[in-house]
């Protein structure tokens, strides 16, 4: 079974306004604003979701009569990739408030000043338990993917989930077939605004948007 991959900003909708802003040299040094669009594009990316879960029908009791409705059935969990997904993270939660939240702290190791080595390190996990429920392990950048690997192993001492979501704002390409090859194919749907077509000598994804981290929190050391 293949892989779905949805790359959101093919279709014309106002995400791309908001992906034109955390872009833009310009705009982005507002680091307020750089962290609200990270946000509504992350409540952008949890109703695109939404369409793809499973809902069951709820009589709604109302002054004048009784209104079925669809509400999804489906047991959430947000897991995200600290620092940067802080803000993304939010998004989604402002639309599914309902779900349970995970986070994990993975960061870059670098061997030297060049920055052109690195390995992955998972060094926290704060998450409920998985099992049987549906996953959004969510990063706004996706690089090489490898951080969303590493992520995903450690949720995994927390359960199996049913389905997972991986959920990315900006992704290389090398990243998306990265996912795809490891991932398993049959419940796992990828969620992506724009998927650029490389990788620089740091790994940094080109055209990209820079440091999403340093942009939204400020420059670390």
């Amino acid at each position: 079974m293949k892989m779905k991959v949805n790359h959101l900003s093919e279709n014309n909708s106002l995400l791309n306004q908001f992906l034109k802003e955390i872009r833009s040299v310009d705009i982005q040094r507002d680091s307020m604003r750089f962290r609200r669009n990270i946000e509504r594009i992350g409540e952008i990316m949890a109703y695109e979701i939404s369409k793809s879960l499973a809902y069951k029908t709820e009589q709604v009791k109302t002054p004048l009569g009784i209104a079925p409705t669809n509400i999804t059935s489906e047991k959430l969990v947000i897991a995200s990739i600290l620092r940067a997904g802080l803000p993304y993270h939010n998004g989604m939660l402002n639309y599914l408030d309902k779900a349970e939240n995970a986070f994990i702290s993975a960061y870059r190791q670098y061997y030297d000043d060049t920055h052109e080595k690195f390995d992955v390190h998972v060094e926290y996990i704060a998450s409920p338990d998985i099992a049987g429920k549906t996953l959004l392990l969510c990063d706004p950048m996706l690089a090489t993917g490898g951080s969303m690997e590493l992520s995903y192993e450690a949720i995994k001492t927390k359960g199996i989930p049913s389905h997972i979501h991986i959920a990315c704002i900006i992704a290389s390409q090398r990243a998306i077939d990265h996912i795809i090859n490891i991932f398993p194919s049959e419940k796992t749907t990828v969620w992506v605004a724009a998927i650029d077509p490389i990788l620089n000598e740091h790994s940094y994804i080109v055209p990209g948007l820079g440091d999403a981290g340093d942009l939204a929190f400020g420059h670390k050391i």
